[in-house]
């Protein structure tokens, strides 16, 4: 750190953008001097300059597509961790190789005749992945088989997650990250607490009792596959607060602490260590509100050949799902989708085989595969590395694909407050040129903080633009990629138009925790190091 606070070199920054926007008025019958690349160049070395970045690896590329120009670029190639804008690269191969309309399918199956009310076999549930599942969605298959006529399973409830391999946590991930919801394991059964759709996660909502009491604990949903353990006490006065801690390795999790009994109710996401067993609890649960009971045991299984289908829950198409994976940054639905583009191209659901299929559909858009490395397909592993170079260029090759606008407008949105608009940019460049003319993919994790993306200049033009900070100390200068941005949407412009009132730049905003202002959990647990 170089000693200077991060509210005075939030105002340096500011002051040092509005230096730089603030151009002397033009004389009355002067020619208007249009905004040329050197000048740009300049700003943007100069907004560069922020002590924050000493130290730090720095890289930024400006593109003019129309023109296919390089109108600024520092280190382009130097290849860096990407963070959360390694969805860009994992979107794009996933939509040339599923398409928009791409849906996943979860079925309920079963094995033996049914004499009367009694299914005399074995009932599966098999998933190909479908991270949007919500508890009602296995409520209404449950439904449908009471409606089918069953009230009792003979046999076994068995659940088939085979269409993907076993292993859970990608390359790279770590072990400080595996109790949270953005680090939650991929399986291709799976359940999700709500509609933001972090599958393989619950909600632990936590409330006050009467004084001295412990406090109230329930999960969304209901679910055996975590086991509460409430160390957590009702208080009259101000606490330190109530924590909620799963145990590495392990289905415990702990609530300890002290809630004042006057304090609102909270809620905490956490990761389940075994989302297919998770699914299946949610499901017999469903079963058995709807009358159907089930005398054999809960296992996997493959559903054998001759199985029947009872019934059947599809997904919201993929050109829907873009919304919420992208503008949340939703680490399990890249890693879905990459494994989901190995079993549909190789017949194998893995990283190792979903990965060979991006690097080769992004080898058709100009990425060369020898110049970046991917392990995973959300960001959250450090073993990433890719160039502000190869992700200018893929937002700039991709504009003439068929489901570009739709992509495109599946990406946050600069100072949008509407949390499925403007996303994990919601918060950032409020009242500036830049609102609702940026639209860009967010990434941020430890010692990382990336912006990539469109911008509309104020002559209408559309550049493209990414940047990508890494090795920083302290908090994320993401006021600097503001400035940055909030400089390219007044691109264009005659300087006198350049007015300083417009020029607030934001130094936090809700990109750090994909669920913004409304998460419960303490902003330390979500944002330190996830890839968002």
């Amino acid at each position: 750190m170089t000693g200077v606070s991060e509210a005075e070199s939030v105002r340096r920054a500011v002051a040092l953008l509005i230096g730089f926007l603030v151009m002397v008025p033009l004389t009355t019958g002067a020619a208007v001097r249009e905004d040329d690349p050197h000048e740009l160049r300049t700003d943007l070395d100069g907004i560069l300059e922020d002590p924050r970045l000493d130290g730090a690896t720095v890289g930024v590329v400006v593109r003019d597509p129309e023109t296919g120009r390089t109108l600024y670029a520092k280190h382009p190639h130097r290849r860096m961790t990407p963070a959360s804008t390694a969805k860009l690269l994992t979107s794009v191969a996933a939509l040339r190789v599923l398409g928009t309309g791409f849906r996943f399918h979860t079925r309920v199956l079963a094995t033996g005749e049914r004499r009367g009310p009694v299914l005399a076999g074995d009932l599966y549930l098999r998933g190909t992945g479908d991270p949007s599942m919500l508890a009602r969605d296995y409520r209404r298959l449950a439904e449908r088989v009471a409606e089918a006529g069953v009230e009792v399973v003979a046999g076994d409830l068995l659940a088939d997650d085979t269409r993907f391999d076993d292993p859970e946590l990608a390359n790279g991930w770590m072990a400080v990250d595996e109790p949270y919801h953005y680090a939650a394991p991929v399986s291709a059964l799976t359940v999700a607490p709500d509609t933001d759709y972090d599958a393989g996660s619950v909600m632990v909502r936590v409330r006050p009792a009467a004084p001295g009491q412990p406090v109230h604990v329930s999960t969304v949903p209901e679910t055996g596959a975590i086991r509460i353990v409430n160390r957590a006490r009702t208080t009259t006065g101000d606490t330190s607060g109530v924590s909620v801690h799963r145990e590495h390795g392990s289905s415990r999790v702990v609530v300890s602490g002290g809630m004042s009994s006057t304090a609102p109710p909270r809620r905490f996401f956490r990761s389940v260590p075994d989302p297919t067993r998770y699914a299946l609890d949610v499901f017999r649960r469903a079963l058995e509100r709807h009358g159907v009971a089930v005398r054999g045991s809960a296992e996997t299984a493959r559903v054998p050949g001759h199985a029947r289908t009872l019934a059947e829950h599809r997904s919201m198409p993929l050109g829907r799902l873009l919304v919420p994976f992208l503008k949340l940054s939703n680490n399990g639905h890249a890693e879905t989708l990459v494994k989901t583009m190995g079993e549909r191209v190789a017949g194998e659901g893995s990283w190792r085989a979903g990965l060979r299929v991006l690097r080769r559909e992004l080898a058709e858009l100009g990425l060369d595969p020898r110049g970046y490395r991917l392990v995973d397909g959300s960001g959250l592993s450090t073993l990433n590395t890719v160039s502000p170079g190869q992700l200018a260029r893929l937002l700039d090759a991709v504009r003439g694909e068929p489901w570009f606008d739709r992509w495109r407008s599946a990406l946050p949105v600069a100072g949008i407050s509407e949390r499925m608009v403007g996303g994990t940019l919601r918060g950032r460049m409020v009242g500036t040129p830049a609102e609702g003319n940026v639209t860009a993919k967010t990434g941020s994790m430890t010692g990382v903080s990336a912006l990539s993306g469109y911008v509309h200049t104020r002559t209408g033009r559309e550049l493209v633009f990414s940047v990508v900070f890494n090795d920083f100390l302290g908090s994320p200068p993401r006021d600097v990629q503001d400035a940055l941005a909030v400089r390219l949407a007044t691109y264009g412009s005659p300087p006198g138009q350049r007015r300083p009132d417009e020029v607030s730049v934001s130094g936090g905003g809700p990109e750090g925790v994909a669920r913004g202002e409304d998460t419960f959990d303490s902003p330390v647990e979500c944002s330190w190091v996830k890839s968002c």
